[in-house]
């Protein structure tokens, strides 16, 4: 009668981890939609509130006439009142249309779609690095705690957070670029090997103050693993230090880290803007600042668009596969 009762026990728990994971799925996604129309209604009327005409920009200081200026502004939809406006652009991007960039004249897809793939190759690289040098300078700290090791990578990642991206790209360019000569310093090459080649410096230089955050979440999530009563229960069976980090320190601090570093390496979309500046990159943060600088709102309301769907889309990620991240929060999901 035992092994019956387990038989059916057994469907029916897989049944409810399922439909639990199934109800976290459409939860998040329907969230995910509701906030991503909320974020279109800000990137749009937001340009409302800032000072500057943009039909100036687009007669560039001439002084046409009124019917010059009425076919200008006809001609970009700027006559229409505000929620048409809106409903006109949200229905374009839905069909892959973000209007026409003020300054270039040309389609927003086309401009911004020729500077992402340099920027997503500088992010790409930089996440890389990030994660690399985050964890492992985190998890040496965490497994040397108290120890000069532990001290060391403390004051070493505490010295790097000072360091703001222009300062360490100057710095960069300076030793490495300049006086030995090992590094182009500016542009972003061609070719694979040639743009990861340009990009190296870049990608450091973004790397410096994000590698501290995921370095010391990793130690801190790390450390409070080590005092917990399973992993000393794992020491007392002989359990070989190294299985015990791995199989009961590392793994159950994964939550936090991957909750800290996936929205950490989609804020690199922003942070770009300074380090492609200073190395004469054309990706698009310095296409923003540019953007910023003159008015030229469809293609500064894209790239806010991308990269706070970057933002909510990883948040949505890491909230979907925390149950395989975290065993326990599936647990907790398939007894409520």
């Amino acid at each position: 009668m035992a092994s019956a009762d387990l038989a059916v026990a057994a469907p029916v728990a897989g049944g409810s981890r399922a439909a639990a994971f199934l109800r976290r799925l459409a939860g998040k996604l329907g969230s995910l939609l509701f906030t991503l129309w909320l974020v279109t209604l800000l990137v749009f009327f937001s340009r409302f509130l800032v000072p500057g005409d943009p039909v100036r920009f687009l007669l560039r200081g001439r002084r046409p006439s009124p019917e010059a200026v009425i076919a200008i502004t006809k001609e970009y939809g700027l006559d229409l009142p505000p929620w048409q406006q809106y409903v006109n652009w949200l229905a374009g991007i839905l069909h892959g249309d973000f209007g026409r960039s003020l300054q270039y004249r040309e389609a927003v897809t086309t401009v911004v779609g020729g500077r992402l793939p340099v920027t997503l190759m500088l992010v790409m690289m930089s996440a890389v690095l990030i994660i690399v040098l985050g964890l492992a300078a985190g998890i040496l700290a965490a497994v040397k705690r108290g120890k000069a090791a532990d001290r060391f990578t403390l004051m070493g990642l505490t010295v790097l957070s000072a360091i703001p991206s222009f300062v360490g790209s100057i710095v960069l360019i300076a030793i490495f670029a300049v006086e030995l000569g090992w590094f182009p310093t500016f542009g972003s090459g061609e070719g694979f090997l040639d743009t990861v080649y340009h990009l190296t410096l870049p990608a450091i230089a973004l790397t410096i103050v994000f590698v501290v955050v995921v370095g010391k979440v990793t130690r801190s999530a790390m450390v409070e693993q080590f005092g917990r009563e399973h992993v000393e229960v794992a020491r007392s069976r002989g359990i070989s230090s190294g299985a015990v980090v791995r199989r009961h320190v590392f793994r159950n601090s994964l939550r936090p880290i991957v909750t800290v570093a996936g929205p950490l390496i989609a804020g690199l979309l922003v942070a770009t803007s300074i380090v492609e500046s200073a190395f004469g990159i054309a990706g698009i943060g310095s296409l923003l600042v540019q953007s910023v600088d003159r008015l030229d709102f469809p293609v500064v309301q894209a790239i806010i668009l991308l990269v706070v769907t970057a933002f909510l889309v990883i948040n949505a990620i890491i909230d979907i596969l925390e149950p395989l991240i975290d065993p326990r929060s599936a647990a907790g999901e398939a007894a409520r």
